[in-house]
């Protein structure tokens, strides 16, 4: 057996997200910071991205995560997030995936009840409490990063959809929230189709006339999440249908979505601070969040977010890439 790349990985789902949890065969990726070593990855590693999220080793809807050692003191581990969109600064299930693979393998020290784990993401740090019983990892609860609202209540033309409401909120990753009465489709995973084709056309919209960027973290200047939010969602429980670049659902509810989505219900004075809030995915998983705190994204009110969900570890693996592979990077289709 010939092998010109070996890769070391635990595979987990998150409320039905994967998380490829990548532990070895990668290296010390170069940068001062986390976002530095992912703007690196971006620019020199991306081969790696596409070989790990991409068919035939993973899928249309892949997603996963690159430990390194943390360029801060006071944190565990570092995170590079990769999916098929490409290298996001931080990821929710993706993050409680990590937290479930540390726990589950031992590569951090395990506490019972809770092992408290401190995460160098390039967002920020994210803090990962992590319930344990008899050495498994029943759930996690992150304190994610600053959240806060870019834009409310505004209106953007889309080609083909017309005049379309939407905001956008960061937690983590900036998504467009829109209504789908608001493009006149419903909550049902038959019209997915139309749902994503909508989502794709918004999103392309937003990054062409008004992209956001995010003030201090570089490279974060464009939207490529939108979540649709379904009829009769409330600040109490909320549906959505997570629209992404290049074209897939979320199928977990999506941690920094659901972040982006608090920071929304607050500035409308909808969700007050330590109150719980259910977000659920289109296939029906869902997450619980709080806000734990007010605080300011340079001078912008903010709040700091939780979000408790589940992950469970579904295997372990080492990619290979034989010199004679015609698909090195995998394929799309």
């Amino acid at each position: 057996m010939r092998s010109s790349r070996v890769i070391q990985a635990v595979d987990s789902h998150t409320e039905g997200m994967p998380t490829r949890v990548v532990t070895g065969g990668v290296g010390v990726i170069p940068g001062a910071t986390m976002n530095e070593k992912r703007l690196h990855f971006i620019e020199h590693l991306d081969d790696l991205r596409l070989f790990l999220m991409n068919e035939p080793r993973g899928h249309s809807a892949m997603s996963g995560a690159i430990l390194q050692p943390s360029t801060r003191d006071d944190c565990d581990w570092g995170v590079v997030y990769i999916e098929v969109s490409g290298c996001l600064p931080m990821c929710g299930h993706g993050t409680i995936g990590v937290a479930t693979v540390l726990v589950e393998t031992g590569m951090v020290p395990v506490q019972e009840p809770v092992t408290t784990i401190r995460l160098d993401t390039p967002a920020g740090v994210v803090v990962a409490r992590v319930a344990v019983s008899d050495g498994h990892a029943d759930s996690v609860t992150l304190e994610n990063v600053p959240s806060y609202v870019e834009r409310l209540d505004q209106v953007i033309e889309v080609p083909g959809l017309g005049a379309v409401p939407y905001s956008i909120a960061f937690g983590g990753n900036f998504y467009a929230m829109v209504d789908l009465d608001a493009v006149g489709l419903p909550f049902d995973r038959s019209r997915q189709h139309d749902i994503l084709d909508a989502g794709l056309a918004i999103m392309a919209a937003i990054n062409e006339q008004a992209p956001p960027r995010h003030p201090t973290i570089d490279g974060v200047d464009h939207c490529h999440h939108v979540e649709f939010i379904a009829p009769g969602s409330t600040a109490e429980l909320s549906r959505h249908a997570m629209a992404i670049y290049p074209g897939w659902f979320d199928r977990s509810p999506c941690g920094t979505g659901t972040s982006a989505r608090m920071a929304e219900l607050w500035a409308r004075g909808d969700l007050l601070l330590d109150t719980d809030f259910v977000n659920e995915s289109f296939i029906g998983s869902r997450f619980v969040g709080r806000l734990i705190a007010e605080t300011t994204v340079e001078g912008v009110p903010a709040v700091i977010p939780t979000i408790t969900g589940r992950a469970w570890v579904t295997g372990m693996a080492q990619y290979l890439l034989d010199p004679s592979d015609p698909f090195p990077t995998g394929f799309q289709l």
